[in-house]
């Protein structure tokens, strides 16, 4: 399970097939079925097809994508949340982080031995108490985030609601790197053994994160800094692929018009 989270991470758009590959290339006699039944188990599959984490549930509302071809030129304009796995020394919780597009600063984050949506909703009122509403909020499909309970309170608070479309990770490409960085500039090189080990390392880190982290795609400014003087972030939302070609197992090996976020000042 390690092995396959630190290879997700680095190849997020490896499902299965390429998983099984890329284990048995280094010596572990494993085949499709249980890498399968592995990533299921930490909430993870190919990019393209969508993660577990992100499970739609049959019976909720689905919003439209509502950020292609947008400009966003000022914090508090967009946010967005996503869910990933955290290994620990004995078993695993899951991490649930709300983002400003603009200046890519972590606005709340809460952890979880479970993918319920209270420990999410319960992030994005943190958030809310903290810096007051946003315009638009995108999250992926997931059970969590189209549940009553979460879009409850975004419309409670008058906010936009916008969901990424099915196969288009990328969608909510500020927070993906935000796990890319936790992962490899934390979580990977102190191993944590438990929960409270965890709780307070990604304090410190999320405080080095906003406070100390000079970004490349805020032209080495940091979070903090771009969050509260207004310059100096940004994105846009453009379009970067157009079609998509399956194979017979179903894995994608192109995404299709896939809306990618590309920071104004370069990419991070």
């Amino acid at each position: 399970m390690d092995l396959i989270d630190e290879q997700y991470t680095q190849t997020p758009f490896y499902g299965s097939r390429r998983m099984t590959a890329h284990l048995r290339a280094m010596g572990y006699g494993i085949n499709r079925k249980r890498v399968q039944r592995l990533m299921r188990t930490l909430g993870l599959a190919g990019m393209a097809p969508g993660p577990n984490t992100s499970r739609p549930h049959p019976e909720h509302k689905i919003y439209p994508y509502l950020l292609r071809g947008m400009v966003i030129d000022h914090p508090g304009q967009v946010w967005s949340t996503d869910i990933t796995y955290i290994r620990l020394l004995h078993g695993f919780v899951y991490l649930v982080a709300v983002v400003d597009w603009y200046s890519r600063k972590v606005l709340s984050w809460r952890i979880s031995n479970t993918m319920e949506a209270e420990f999410c909703v319960d992030c994005l009122e943190e958030a809310l108490q903290r810096h007051g509403a946003p315009e638009i909020f995108n999250t992926d499909q997931g059970s969590q985030f189209t549940s009553d309970a979460f879009t409850g309170v975004l419309k409670a608070h008058g906010i936009q609601i916008s969901m990424d479309g099915r196969g288009r990770a990328l969608d909510n490409v500020f927070v993906e790197r935000l796990w890319r960085s936790v992962k490899y500039e934390d979580i990977y090189l102190k191993g944590y053994a438990n929960v409270p080990e965890l709780m307070v390392g990604l304090t410190e880190y999320f405080a080095f994160y906003n406070g100390r982290r000079y970004h490349q795609s805020l032209d080495y400014a940091t979070p903090d800094q771009v969050y509260s003087s207004g310059q100096g972030g940004g994105a846009s939302i453009v379009d970067k692929y157009s079609d998509r070609k399956k194979d017979s197992s179903g894995d994608d090996e192109v995404e299709q018009h896939h809306s990618a976020a590309v920071a104004t000042t370069g990419l991070a």
